[in-house]
Formats: C-alpha cells, sequence, structure tokens
C-alpha cells in the first residue's frame, strides 16, 4: 500500500438496493436507491468519517457494479489499494425491505460465489496487516476458501497485536449450519483482542447468550475486551478488570441495518483515541443510532461531530 492505514478492515463489498418505498415488500416496490453496502466495507467508511485513514481488502466483480464500488470508496475516503477485480465473478448485490422500527429482510444475491470470498493471501499486503492500527476481520470471511485461508494468515502475520477486532456478523444464509460456523470461530477466538457481536452471535461463537457469560467466554478464549450488543437493552462490555453497560440511544428507526457497522467504525476510532470504554461505547452507540434513523448505511455514516452533537442533546 501507499502508505499504512489506520484501520483495515477485510470481507464484504457489495451494492445495496434498498427501496425508496416504506411497509411494502419489494414485489410491490417501483424506485430504488443505489449504495455502497458490504459490512467490513461500510466499517471502513465510517472510520474514515472520523477522520482516520482506512483501507479495505477485498475484491469486485469486473462489471458496471464493481466500477461503482471502487468509484464510491474512493469518493468516501477509503483506500482501494487492496481492492482487486476478479476476473470471472459478478460484483454481489443486495435488497433488502423496510418495515420500521425493527424488521429489515436482507436478500442477498452472492451466487455462484461473492468475489470478495476469493480474496487470496496473494492479495494480503502482510506488512500493512502487521502495522494497521486496527485490524477488522468479520466471521463471514470464514465461511469459504480461499478467503478462510487469507484470514488465517492475517492474523498469523499480526500475531495477536492490539487492535485485532473480530466481528462475529454471522449470517446464516452463508453457512450450511451453526455447527460449522463455531466450528470456524472458535479456533480463532485467541488470535484477536477484541470481540464483537450481538448475543444470537455469541451463542454461535461460545455457546452463550446471556450477555455476561458470553462476554466472559470470550474473555476465557484469548479477547482482552468482549462487546456484547443487547439490542433495545444497550451494550455491555468487559475486560478482565471492567465493565460497562451504556442504555441505547433512542431515535426513530428507519431502517437498522447500517447500525452495527457505523457503531464498528466509531469503536475503532474510540479505541485509536485512547478513551475510556464508557466513552468509547457511548459514542459508538450514538453513531449507530443516527444511522438507524437513515435510509441507507454507508453514506449516512455520521461525522464526530454529529455523534457528538447527538450525545450532547442527552445531556
Amino acid at each position: 500500500m501507499t502508505s499504512t492505514p489506520e484501520v483495515l478492515a477485510m470481507g464484504r463489498l457489495g451494492v445495496d438496493l434498498y427501496p425508496l418505498q416504506d411497509g411494502v415488500g419489494l414485489e410491490d416496490v417501483s424506485t430504488f436507491g443505489k449504495y455502497l453496502g458490504g459490512s467490513a466495507a461500510n466499517v471502513t467508511v465510517a472510520a474514515a468519517r472520523h477522520g482516520r485513514r482506512v483501507g479495505l481488502v477485498s475484491r469486485v466483480g469486473d462489471d458496471p457494479f464493481g466500477r461503482y464500488l471502487l468509484r464510491e470508496l474512493d469518493r468516501l475516503g477509503v483506500s482501494t489499494d487492496l481492492v482487486t477485480t476478479d476476473p470471472a465473478l459478478p460484483t454481489p448485490i443486495t435488497f433488502c425491505e423496510i418495515f420500521p422500527p425493527d424488521d429489515f429482510p436482507l436478500y442477498f444475491y452472492r451466487s455462484p460465489k461473492a468475489p470478495d470470498l476469493n480474496v487470496d493471501v496473494a492479495q494480503l499486503d502482510l506488512d500493512a496487516v502487521r502495522r494497521a492500527d486496527v485490524l477488522w476481520l468479520t466471521v463471514t470471511g470464514l465461511s469459504q476458501e480461499p478467503s478462510r485461508a487469507a484470514h488465517h494468515a492475517a492474523l498469523g502475520a499480526r500475531g495477536g497485536r492490539s487492535h485485532t477486532v473480530l466481528d462475529l456478523d454471522y449470517r446464516p444464509m452463508f453457512w450450511a449450519s451453526a455447527a460449522e460456523a463455531s466450528a470456524h470461530i472458535r479456533p480463532l477466538l485467541e488470535q484477536v483482542t477484541v470481540v464483537v457481536g450481538n448475543r444470537e452471535e455469541c451463542e454461535v461463537a461460545v455457546g452463550e447468550t446471556d450477555p455476561r457469560a458470553a462476554a466472559d467466554a470470550l474473555l476465557e478464549r484469548g479477547a482482552e475486551l468482549a462487546i456484547v450488543k443487547q439490542g433495545p437493552k444497550g451494550v455491555l462490555a468487559k475486560t478482565r478488570d471492567e465493565e460497562v453497560e451504556v442504555p441505547p440511544h433512542h431515535v426513530d428507526v428507519v431502517n437498522g441495518l447500517g447500525a452495527g457497522d457505523a457503531f464498528g467504525g466509531a469503536l475503532c476510532h474510540g479505541l485509536l483515541s485512547g478513551w475510556d470504554l464508557e466513552r468509547t461505547l457511548r459514542f459508538a452507540n450514538a453513531a449507530g443510532a443516527i444511522v438507524a434513523s437513515r435510509r441507507e448505511c454507508s453514506t449516512a455514516m455520521p461525522t464526530t461531530a454529529e455523534v457528538d452533537d447527538a450525545l450532547g442533546s442527552d445531556a
């Protein structure tokens, strides 16, 4: 890479086609908005909005949608040095339905395979992987080869350095079973320093849905910081000597799909800023809530000033 990013993420990148009409199924939607999407890509965009130098390791198809994504990444401040064009696979598309406040079905079109799962070891810049202040990985990247091997290579090069983050990001449609996902997740837990997931994802990872039990299990397996999202109950985070629980930041929800990625980018910013755990979680919670109040994901990511303003309004 031309310069080492502060935040380097690996994983999903695609086009989101979101309806511009709410409360109706896709069969009745007539207009859509086109946006950059994919969890790892969204996290990098979110971190870039906080002024961080970011990069993404992924792939796109050799098609108009792939060219659109490369252009959007560049426009949104994400380095594309490690995003390559796959000669054979089409750029994936994701549709959603919007039924506020809490129903947002997703439909992934990633057949026969998404280019981001074709990321291989040769595509990695292992020096950048080692030197990045935050390496952000997602469980989806473990679901197929050669992406799985590339993730293992990145973790091997990383050597357990802080901050090495695993977003549990379990999507059942990408796996044959939850048991298969568990078998691939558990060996990685001792190689990362931060783990982020909701209660259902924690059950897949460590067999626990109780937030404190899940956090303890993640710490026992090697994480230094375990963050468990509890939905309407807020977020719980634990280290070996600290526990913090913060309530949700309330908004009128338009589309909840990008909230977790906004949380992730804001979490990276808080970690890099050296903030205490409570301040980091409150900031990340507010960032996620802001995106949930907007239709799109990537282009809805808030700036630091917007998050600070939202937090100030709570005071």
